[in-house]
């Protein structure tokens, strides 16, 4: 494990540490945290390691077990569904309401990243970081609580991410809808960027449980389509055949297109 070599390290260091090597697998699901051979390898004092610990705690990445200790989080489907099924009920709200305030400097830099995952031969690790910076240039203009909370649901989607997926991704089947999401923030259009974001979320959550564990039951995000007004075939069975069809019960803007991907669609006349 590589070391952070300056004496009294900031907490703050810490945490960035461990969360690096927690999210990239480093230190495995499951794995008891020794806290003496963690402050040997890393050169610091128990103290604030005992509060970068702490820290990771709130954002799920460490849990206490009973006669282990503080051991790294287990990276269920679960944790990874409810984390997409929170940020359905945050993010699209909020993306509508500030819409009209984004700035064209939030515009060039969500172009920007854009541009990097569309590179030629991009790397999967290069895609996954553009990609959640793309979305974390919004994150910015949420209100700090949300910021925060949107924060750590990133950090656990990107965990499952790293741990799961190693081959090259599917750039065309993503950055299309995020070309499509950026010309709606680019012409402050709130109701139809929330409409582009819950697909998108959907379509993401999808793939990536379905990738893993086709069969999933799905728990957290069929309730949470109900209160939002959402259907999504297959989604209270065994898991949807894909592509799953997406029909909202609620009005939808003019303008929005049909939608497909390899995991979801939307038929505007469906």
């Amino acid at each position: 494990m590589t070391s952070i070599k300056r004496p009294g390290t900031a907490v703050d260091d810490l945490v960035a540490a461990l969360r690096e090597r927690i999210v990239s697998g480093q230190l495995p699901p499951g794995l008891r945290l020794s806290q003496q051979q963690l402050a040997e390898d890393m050169q610091v004092s128990r103290t604030p390691l005992r509060e970068a610990l702490q820290r990771l705690a709130t954002e799920g990445l460490v849990v206490t077990q009973a006669n282990r200790g503080m051991v790294v989080a287990p990276a269920s489907l679960s944790d990874v569904e409810g984390s997409y099924a929170l940020r359905l009920l945050v993010e699209p709200a909020i993306v509508s309401a500030i819409a009209a305030s984004v700035t064209e400097a939030d515009i060039d830099r969500m172009a920007q990243t854009l541009a990097d995952m569309e590179r030629p031969g991009v790397s999967t690790r290069d895609f996954q970081l553009a990609h959640l910076e793309y979305h974390q240039v919004l994150l910015s203009r949420y209100p700090p609580a949300a910021t925060e909370l949107i924060e750590d649901l990133h950090t656990r989607i990107y965990r499952h991410q790293r741990l799961y997926f190693s081959r090259p991704p599917a750039v065309a089947d993503f950055t299309w809808l995020d070309r499509v999401f950026l010309d709606a923030v680019r012409a402050r259009d709130g109701a139809l960027a929330r409409h582009l974001l819950e697909f998108h979320l959907l379509d993401a959550a999808i793939g990536l449980i379905a990738e893993v564990e086709p069969d999933h039951r799905y728990e957290s995000l069929p309730v949470t389509l109900a209160g939002l007004g959402i259907e999504v075939s297959g989604l209270d069975g065994d898991g949807p055949r894909r592509p799953a069809t997406l029909r909202w019960l609620r009005a939808v803007p003019p303008g929005l297109p049909e939608l497909r991907t390899s995991n979801l669609e939307y038929l505007a006349n469906g």
